[in-house]
């Protein structure tokens, strides 16, 4: 028997797979409507991912990494900001 937990980080799972799928696609069609139609489906879609991520977060499915450090957080900003000579 499948447990729940699984079956919520499978979903997540396809949930996330179909959010790159349509973040390819989007920008990829010249078709107004059908970039207009792709934007709802991966609003949807988000907004389904949200409220399952809620759900595994209350029922400690899912425990987020820690927070980063401001030394952490300023070392990624570096990263970016850093000038190429």
């Amino acid at each position: 028997m499948i447990e729940e937990k699984t079956m919520v980080a499978d979903t997540l799972t396809g949930i996330n797979g179909e959010l790159i799928r349509f973040g390819e696609m989007i920008p990829q069609t010249e078709n107004q409507e059908l970039k207009t139609t792709l934007k709802q489906f991966r609003n949807a879609c988000e907004q389904s991912q949200e409220e399952l991520y809620q759900i595994a977060r209350e029922k400690a499915y899912y425990v987020p990494a820690s927070k980063a450090t401001q030394e952490e957080i300023d070392h990624v900003k570096s990263l970016f900001t850093q000038k190429t000579n």
